[in-house]
């Protein structure tokens, strides 16, 4: 087997205050693959971008991508990757075609090997009939593909895209993410991060949700998906103050509920069968005079593996968002 395009090794980062970004992070990334890290914002996935793309240095712990390690050979690393950050790094007021050129010259790349790059990528993002535009005019998904094409200037071996699209509507996203999937059919390995559920759920071969700087589960989406058995239901109750009083009511049925949780007015549960268990979920209720707003039963999803492994939900921990 080929050493994995990206090792980290137990990467550990204080900011000022003694804010803890990653504690002991670990994982893996396969050449030619697509590899997400899922999390709410603050998790710590910027900051291991920034360290893997040598703009910070790690308190503790290793980092190799493209068998290249970050710390003792920054500038090897640097040739080798492209990025694309949260914030555009584009040139608003230079076309979509200077900025691409700009960024190739940067890299060292000059006449008409840079001439026809340009042009590539260009076409490649349907960028060529806007090409000689002032990117200010382009729309927020075509300044995001222009964003990427920078990145991919110098032919890089991996890719890293931060967030890559946040704030974009959905006909936005969908045209990225595309245009992602289709990058590791030439080979190129990429690492995005996100805190969208659906993003890495049908981009990534692989995923690690991380929580508070560390790696809670990593797997394919299936394979996260498929070790939670049976059905996720969740309660929402019609007032916050009642929840312990829905908790004591439906104590006795511990036996037949996993992974009980209480969120705010929400309860959350794993049950074998959810169409005969939600019956007697809402009788016990009933009969303790716990009023119910709406009930749900689903298949396992990624917030339902995200609650198991750090006790609430990817959405709640997200502030409601996880798209």
């Amino acid at each position: 087997m080929s050493a994995p395009a990206i090792e980290v090794q137990s990467l550990e980062k204080t900011y000022a205050r003694n804010v803890k970004a990653l504690q002991g992070l670990s994982f893996a990334v396969a050449r030619g693959s697509v590899f997400a890290l899922l999390g709410p914002n603050g998790a710590g996935k910027s900051t291991t971008v920034k360290i893997l793309t040598t703009m910070s240095r790690p308190d503790a712990g290793q980092a190799r991508v493209a068998g290249t390690d970050v710390l003792a050979n920054p500038q090897g690393v640097r040739r080798v990757i492209g990025c694309v950050s949260q914030k555009d790094a584009v040139d608003l007021d230079a076309t979509g075609r200077e900025n691409i050129l700009l960024q190739g010259q940067c890299y060292g790349m000059f006449g008409a090997d840079l001439k026809r790059r340009v042009c590539e990528l260009l076409d490649r993002f349907n960028l060529t009939d806007a090409a000689d535009r002032v990117s200010r005019t382009y729309s927020g998904g075509m300044r995001r593909k222009l964003g990427v094409a920078i990145g991919l200037v110098n032919r890089p071996s991996v890719l890293f895209l931060d967030e890559p699209t946040t704030g974009l509507d959905p006909e936005g996203r969908a045209g990225l993410w595309s245009e992602i999937r289709g990058l590791s059919d030439t080979g190129v390995t990429v690492l995005l991060t996100t805190h969208y559920l659906d993003e890495a759920d049908y981009l990534a071969d692989r995923l690690a949700i991380v929580d508070s700087g560390r790696v809670v589960a990593e797997g394919t989406p299936d394979e996260l998906k498929s070790r939670l058995r049976g059905d996720a239901v969740h309660i929402e109750l019609d007032a916050e103050l009642v929840v312990d009083d829905a908790l004591r009511a439906i104590s006795p049925l511990k036996g037949t509920l996993r992974n009980l949780a209480a969120e705010g007015r929400l309860l959350h549960a794993r049950v074998d069968d959810g169409a005969s268990a939600v019956p007697v979920l809402l009788a016990a209720l009933e009969t303790a005079g716990v009023r119910v707003s709406a009930v749900s039963v689903s298949r396992p999803s990624l917030d339902d593996v995200y609650l198991t492994h750090t006790g609430r939900s990817f959405s709640a921990a997200h502030g409601g968002d996880s798209r």
